[in-house]
């Protein structure tokens, strides 16, 4: 029996020999179902469909997209070290190809995810790589396929890998998760961040909200906590969850700075 795989949000479901009824993730006020109603795919189609790409970011940091674009659209970011490298966030398109290509930089010794809508294949990619996954517990209700492999962590910050450190900032989802790579950037940091912290299309700046597709905005105490959380850790670059969403420098300031600017505006 195949797991489908919502066609709007890219999550996968537990084997079924009929599609879900509907997908919990899309139904739920931060996301959306398809304007044509609920729509759903399999890994098989997907991989007759669509096709995977590897690019190079920065040393050390490779993304792994998917075109055309599907569901969300984001892509994923392996970060390499010799202790084994981590995979952050998750897209539904995994097959034979791409493994052996990953293979080849050194395969994939953990997984780690932001939030649920980007947990789409993951137990697939964690089967072809034999590796954990981590998840904050507290999105524990949103995983649409269990699996032993899953991990579930409590508390503000996890170390994974050589250095590497998960933190919780919640917001838009209460488990929400970003990733800091130390070594990045040359040494001055990197945050990984899925749209937890959102880079915007003017890249010197990010934000937050509850519901991005919905415009649902977070309250001022939220974006506090969540400049708070990464405040300890340094880092001068922060890639988003899409391609080109990168702030490229003096990131932390860009944080701070764009905390600022949302309290303002939504408190005036």
């Amino acid at each position: 029996m195949p797991n489908f795989i919502c066609t709007t949000c890219g999550s996968q479901f537990e084997e079924s020999d009929q599609p879900p009824g509907e997908c919990p993730i899309c139904t739920d006020e931060r996301q959306y179902v398809g304007w044509q109603g609920q729509d759903w795919t399999t890994l098989a189609d997907l991989t007759a469909s669509h096709r995977n790409v590897v690019r190079l970011k920065e040393p050390g940091l490779y993304g792994i997209g998917m075109e055309p674009s599907f569901a969300i659209g984001q892509r994923s970011l392996l970060v390499t070290q010799p202790e084994g490298n981590v995979l952050w966030d998750c897209i539904p398109l995994i097959n034979d190809g791409l493994v052996e290509i990953v293979k080849g930089i050194g395969g994939i010794s953990a997984i780690a995810i932001s939030h649920s809508h980007y947990y789409t294949s993951m137990i697939e990619w964690s089967r072809a790589f034999s590796c954990p996954i981590y998840l904050h517990a507290a999105d524990q209700e949103w995983v649409m396929r269990p699996d032993s492999a899953i991990e579930f962590w409590d508390g503000e910050t996890k170390a994974i890998g050589d250095g590497l450190t998960l933190i919780r900032c919640g917001g838009h989802f209460e488990g929400g998760t970003v990733l800091h790579w130390p070594e990045g950037a040359d040494g001055d940091g990197v945050l990984l961040s899925g749209d937890i912290l959102q880079v915007v299309q003017d890249r010197r700046w990010v934000s937050f909200m509850y519901s991005y597709p919905n415009l649902i905005p977070l309250p001022a105490s939220t974006i506090r906590h969540i400049a708070a959380s990464v405040e300890p850790f340094e880092f001068s670059r922060i890639y988003g969850a899409f391609w080109s969403k990168i702030v490229a420098t003096d990131a932390k300031a860009a944080v701070r700075q764009s905390a600022e600017r949302y309290i303002r505006a939504i408190q005036e």
